[in-house]
């Protein structure tokens, strides 16, 4: 089987037992013959509640239908979560009863940075991400698998012009704030506790021109050492938890 011919999957305990939980779409479970345990017969006991097929296969024919040997034994095929809306979005932040806080990628290309965003985004309580459709990695397998399961939970929404949404999010009383390297303000200096939005741009380039010109603000992060920037993801677990520290003391 080629790999575009292989069906949407995930792999992994962690993260079939996240999908199952959020009531995703399973087509089906393959699981090998060699697999056993406590975490294998919670999956299970989970596919069988929800009257979901399951398959033993060889561990080689498993091997061959995920593509790699690092499944854990186990591999799901799904269909993936549909892309939310903003007003989902506004909708997270209204049952928490917070001001919505949002982030925006401009064109992540790796779906291992965006996975690893987007469960930081659901630690940090982050209300909602939007990418653009463009240009940028969207909700993939591999996305859903480096979330360990976050994907399921964070609503991700997929714009076709990403300054023209953020035009959008400030006529609705949002204040956006952009993360780059030559900002004049350090990321604490900003005042996240009302409605925001922090955008984040590209491994390597950074905010396009346009998204950069519709922030509100600019802000860096310090670097006290050698290199002159953080991999995205880390530097989003930074901002997103800088947002959380402010609203958590008022």
């Amino acid at each position: 089987m080629s790999i575009k011919d292989r069906p949407n999957i995930i792999y992994g305990r962690r993260a079939i037992m996240e999908w199952l939980e959020a009531e995703l779409p399973v087509k089906a479970l393959l699981i090998s013959r060699d697999a056993g345990g406590k975490p294998v017969q919670e999956i299970l006991r989970s596919a069988e509640s929800r009257k979901i097929e399951v398959r033993r296969l060889h561990p080689a024919k498993l091997d061959q239908f995920a593509g790699t040997d690092k499944h854990q034994n186990i591999v799901a095929e799904v269909k993936l979560p549909d892309y939310a809306d903003v007003e989902d979005i506004f909708a997270n932040a209204a049952e928490r009863d917070e001001p919505p806080l949002i982030a925006i990628l401009d064109g992540v290309q790796d779906p291992h940075n965006l996975g690893a965003i987007l469960r930081t985004a659901d630690a940090a309580g982050m209300h909602g991400v939007i990418v653009p459709k463009d240009k940028a990695v969207g909700l993939t397998p591999t996305v859903v698998k480096s979330s360990a399961g976050a994907a399921a939970h964070v609503p991700l929404v997929a714009v076709t012009n990403l300054a023209r949404t953020m035009q959008e999010l400030k006529e609705r009383g949002l204040w956006i704030s952009g993360s780059t390297d030559d900002a004049d303000k350090g990321f604490s200096e900003i005042d996240f506790k009302g409605p925001s939005v922090i955008v984040l741009g590209s491994e390597g380039r950074g905010m396009r021109r346009l998204v950069r010109e519709n922030c509100d603000f600019l802000m860096r992060i310090p670097m006290y050492g050698r290199i002159s920037s953080l991999n995205v993801s880390v530097a989003a677990g930074l901002l997103f938890y800088e947002a959380r520290r402010q609203r958590q003391k008022q």
